[in-house]
């Protein structure tokens, strides 16, 4: 990645003449408290949107179960008609309890009604792109089959409903599954500058020219802390989690970002670390973070 590179630079989805900035955005934290019912700020979670889109973000993080139906409903009272060049990325694979505990919905009546409950909260006809969540342990994934649930979205895939398949919280061998049912265009797991477990899948998913978008790029609701990351920071003259998610983009042309936030402010930070470029005795030091950690 070069400086001059806006927002991380283009990158082309595989098989596809889709392409999105590197930089996006994820609508998580446009719901309430814990993801939970409306935002405090109805308002300002709309015109994070707006600004977000007037910036030249065009690749959208979300999910029916944000809320739930919440951060859709304000992505389509914020931006429909959408923009020509805006990608909306939603998953499916999870529901939320009476109390909001994150539960799994994974049989495939829950699948098919997760896909048409995104399209009519989007305001929708056919969804750019669906993941499917896997629930493995949490945000952990497991090794398990998972031919049955892929081949239900690639069937709404078939109908014309979905344009684009991703996969989201799975192994390698999970990725290859879904790949031989239909193509798997992006993969979004938990990855960061310290939890590096996707160190070997990011590179062989970089050699097929498949996405990879980690999801808590800045630790999720446990902030990244390390006292090297806030040295390097001092010494470039950014934030630590600037310097986090700047790192993630000089990590591998691959990976695509979606940080999150419900702050203008905010916006504008994150939006910033796509400019900066970590020199490379610096990089060493970000590199051996996990190694520590």
């Amino acid at each position: 990645m070069s400086k001059g590179d806006r927002l991380g630079g283009k990158f082309t989805l595989p098989g596809t003449k889709r392409s999105v900035y590197r930089m996006g955005y994820g609508a998580m934290q446009l719901a309430g408290k814990n993801v939970w019912g409306p935002p405090r700020d109805r308002q300002e979670a709309v015109a994070v949107l707006r600004e977000a889109i007037e910036s030249g973000i065009d690749h959208i993080d979300t999910s029916d179960f944000y809320g739930p139906y919440v951060t859709n409903q304000i992505i389509r009272e914020a931006l429909h008609p959408y923009p020509e060049a805006l990608t909306l990325v939603t998953k499916v694979g999870g529901r939320r309890g009476e109390n909001g505990e994150w539960l799994p919905a994974q049989s495939p009546a829950e699948l098919l009604s997760a896909v048409h409950d995104n399209l009519r909260n989007l305001g929708v006809d056919v969804l750019d792109a669906v993941n499917l969540r896997l629930w493995g342990d949490g945000h952990a994934p497991a090794e398990e089959s998972i031919a049955e649930r892929f081949t239900v979205l690639a069937e709404q895939q078939q109908k014309g409903l979905i344009r684009h398949l991703g996969i989201s919280n799975a192994t390698a061998a999970q990725v290859e599954e879904a790949n031989a049912i239909a193509p798997v265009v992006c993969v979004q797991n938990l990855y960061n500058l310290v939890y590096r477990e996707d160190d070997g899948l990011i590179d062989s998913l970089a050699a097929k020219g498949i996405a990879y978008v980690p999801f808590f790029p800045l630790g999720g609701f446990t902030p990244l802390q390390s006292n090297t990351l806030s040295e390097v920071a001092a010494a470039i003259g950014a934030t630590p989690m600037q310097v986090a998610l700047a790192w993630l983009l000089q990590r591998s042309p691959n990976i695509l970002l979606i940080p999150g936030t419900s702050s203008r402010t905010h916006l504008r930070e994150n939006l910033a670390a796509a400019e900066l470029e970590i020199p490379a005795a610096e990089l060493e030091r970000l590199d051996a973070i996990a190694a520590t950690a």
